[in-house]
Parts: C-alpha cells; structure tokens; sequence
C-alpha cells in the first residue's frame, strides 16, 4: 500500500483525479479501453467531479461498474447511489457502458447479470472509500474475506446506517435501507489497482484501524494493505490520528 498525504480535501481530490486520469488514459492505451469500479458517497463527490472534467479521456471507451446499491431504494431516491453516479459521473462525462445495480429489483438476477459482466474481462482499476465502520463497499464487519462471489445481499450494521443519516442522505435512522447489494471484498481486490479516497476527520478512527491494527474482517478495508497497488488518499484531517511513522512507512 503507498499512502498520499494532502492537506486537505480539495488538494486529495485533485491528486486522486490526476492518478486516476493516468490510469485509465494508461488503459485505454493499452487496450482500447478502461473497465472501471465507482464508488459513491460524500467522500467520493469531489474526486468524481475532478475526473469527470478531464478531457485527457476518452470517456467512451470507459465501461463503468457499480460498487454497491441500497435494497428496495428507487433509483429516483436522492441516496440512490445509482442516481448519484448518474448525476455526479456519468451524464458529466458521456460515460456509455454504465452497468448499474437495481436494488429495486430481483436481486439475484441483477447479481447474476452484472456479476458476469463484471468477471467477463480484468478490472483496471478500483475507486473506493472507507466507512467510518471501516467498511469496504458496504462490507460491514465482520466482512466476508472468503467468497469469490462479484457481488453479495448483506445487512448493513447500524454504524454504517448512522453514517448515512449524518451525511444528510435520510432524515432518520428508520428511514436508512437494512439491506444492500454490495461487491464482494474479494471481487475488489482482482482491480489491477485500487486508489482509496477517505478524506474528513470522522473518518480518522477507521483510517487509524485499517493502518495500525491486524488485518481482519472486524476492519474491512484492512484487506487493502494485501494489494500491492493500493494508493490510500488521506488529507490532513482524515490521517490525524495515526503515527508519522506509519504514514511514511505503511504497515504491509
């Protein structure tokens, strides 16, 4: 894992766009495209408008992957995460090929559909964040380490669903979904690489588990310090807790 220190939320975003435009410009290079895993969230809105307004991209030859979806949300609910995609990625960028998760639907038909496209061909690379849980997509601890299935039915904890409350996307804890689709730790970890975007200080405890304690379900996006292209982005607030040391000298 290599961690990258900013001083604050706007200059991460930035450095993480500009990685992220390197990597599937990289791609599409190489290959003629990028396939590419999106994460949502409040953490993630100023990474995706950075790279939504890259033009060092041909956005057409991206083919975009839904991280994880909430369980009988509409995708007209303002905490669709297929909606926010929509709005803050997607319909920015002419993205085409945008393989969304309906969890409004048959939920084993929409894990068997984009599953197989999903494993059809290698991943180039992984946005994601970290739970104030320290949960990884919506892999609440304990996380399964072990299923190779792309994407699982899981109930979400109740600090996740606090989580969501805080950041403004439900009024109240009984209006925040129990259940979520979710891409499996294990399907994550196949992405040829994984830039992690975690910036804001009520995201220090967990950045603090993920970098100094073991490695365990019990602290999910732990799992990351195994991939050998992991990039941590933090700004000053999010790594507040943690040791010089370990910043500069990440645990493996």
């Amino acid at each position: 894992m290599r961690i990258h220190l900013s001083r604050d939320a706007d200059e991460m975003s930035a450095a993480a766009a500009a990685h992220a435009e390197r990597a599937l410009a990289g791609a599409i290079a190489a290959r003629g495209q990028a396939r590419v895993i999106g994460a949502t969230g409040n953490s993630q809105l100023g990474f995706l408008h950075r790279l939504a307004a890259s033009t060092a991209i041909d956005w057409a030859r991206v083919e975009l992957f839904h991280l994880d979806e909430y369980v009988g949300l509409p995708a007209d609910h303002p905490a669709s995460f297929r909606r926010v995609l929509h709005e803050h990625f997607v319909d920015r960028t002419g993205i085409r090929t945008f393989h969304a998760l309906d969890g409004d639907s048959d939920l084993e038909a929409v894990r068997r559909t984009v599953g197989a496209a999903l494993q059809r061909a290698p991943i180039d690379v992984a946005f994601v964040g970290i739970g104030e849980n320290a949960h990884l997509a919506f892999n609440d601890p304990p996380a399964d380490f072990e299923t190779t299935d792309p994407y699982l039915v899981v109930t979400l904890d109740e600090a996740c669903r606090r989580q969501q409350v805080g950041e403004g996307w439900f009024p109240t804890l009984g209006d925040v979904p129990t259940r979520a689709l979710s891409m499996s730790v294990r399907q994550i970890l196949t992405a040829h690489e994984i830039l992690a975007i975690v910036p804001d200080q009520r995201k220090a405890a967990a950045v603090k588990a993920v970098l100094t304690g073991a490695i365990t379900p019990e602290v999910p996006a732990s799992i990351l310090r195994t991939h050998p292209r992991t990039t941590l982005y933090l700004d000053a607030a999010s790594s507040s807790l943690v040791d010089h040391d370990v910043l500069h000298n990440p645990p493996a």
